[in-house]
């Protein structure tokens, strides 16, 4: 375990020194001069010089390079160019509301999608397996956008089930303020009984979750019977029936633990992927997260937040990458092999 800890931790170091040298050359790729954009366009020739010295334009590649990642091992992410403040700082604020809402839809995506895809395994060819198999089509191929303003429309704007967006009431900043420790609103909430903020931030989570929840919700349930039936079929299966074990038996206390291991690293895969197409979904709610960061960083050609932006999805991706690898080495020793 140790050895197959080892390698995966060697392999998680390459894959984030690769992102970080990638979104160096992207940096310096960009159009525009981040002295100016820093400085303003009518800052004086000194001006331009004296922000020009604070990123280090005036140095060799190389030397930047080397700057670069000297600070980031320092904890120094650079300076955003349009709030003027750390962009860790900015990443710090702004990363919070985007994990609350990933995490929120995740969720609801693997209690759906598992059950969803043992039942399409167990009644393989038959009409619950072709209608959860079309639905999971469906959630996967819908445009994310066309869904979120598709349930705003219906559920918020006319039916008024759900707010229209933003994280929770701003009204109630004025009659419950918030204690913040952890700066997702909804676990600040819950810790210090804010009752009010907690209901309304749920409130706000709903359509925005299951927005993001169908994708993943879909290619996990289609992945869960895949596996399953892939699992079902081998030579520890066929032993089991033959002991009078039923078919729903052999799926879920036998097929399904070996099964999950592939549905395992799809949902690492798909929570680097629903951090960024949160994006849109934040957008189209005005959910205070990275989306909206992003967004005004990309129209500010600020390089720096969308340096930081970008090695923060890299470096979520491959930790979440390698947490599933040691689950995956917990559960089947088989894995550690490999």
């Amino acid at each position: 375990m140790l050895r197959y800890l080892t390698r995966r931790l060697g392999q998680a170091i390459l894959v984030v020194a690769g992102v970080v040298i990638l979104t160096f050359v992207i940096m310096r790729l960009v159009p525009g001069d981040p002295a100016v954009a820093y400085a303003g366009p009518r800052a004086s020739p000194a001006e331009l010089a004296a922000a020009r010295a604070r990123f280090g334009l005036d140095d060799s590649l190389p030397v930047q390079l080397w700057n670069y990642v000297r600070d980031l091992l320092g904890g120094d992410w650079g300076t955003s160019l349009h709030t003027r403040r750390p962009v860790r700082d900015d990443l710090f604020q702004a990363f919070p509301a985007s994990l609350e809402l990933v995490g929120a839809a995740l969720v609801v995506a693997i209690v759906v999608g598992i059950p969803l895809g043992v039942a399409a395994a167990r009644y393989k060819g038959k009409f619950p397996d072709l209608s959860i198999r079309v639905s999971s089509m469906l959630a996967v191929s819908v445009p994310v956008f066309w869904l979120a303003l598709a349930l705003q429309t219906l559920f918020a704007s006319g039916l008024g089930w759900f707010p229209v967006a933003g994280e929770y009431d701003a009204n109630l900043d004025q009659t419950s303020p918030l204690h913040v420790y952890t700066n997702i609103t909804a676990v600040d909430a819950l810790f210090t009984g804010n009752w009010p903020i907690l209901g309304s931030t749920l409130a706000h989570l709903v359509l925005p979750a299951l927005v993001i929840a169908a994708y993943p919700a879909g290619v996990i349930a289609q992945m869960t019977r895949a596996a399953l039936i892939e699992e079902s079929s081998r030579d520890h299966a066929r032993l089991e029936r033959a002991l009078g074990f039923g078919e729903t038996s052999v799926l879920t206390r036998f097929a399904l633990r070996p099964a999950l291991n592939p549905v395992l690293s799809l949902i690492a895969l798909v929570f680097a992927y629903s951090i960024v197409n949160g994006f849109l979904v934040e957008a189209v709610f005005n959910w205070p997260g990275l989306g909206r960061y992003a967004a005004d960083s990309i129209r500010s050609l600020d390089t720096p937040a969308i340096a930081g932006v970008t090695l923060l999805v890299a470096i979520l991706y491959v930790v979440a990458n390698l947490a599933v690898d040691l689950v995956q080495g917990v559960i089947d020793p088989r894995v550690r092999s490999r």
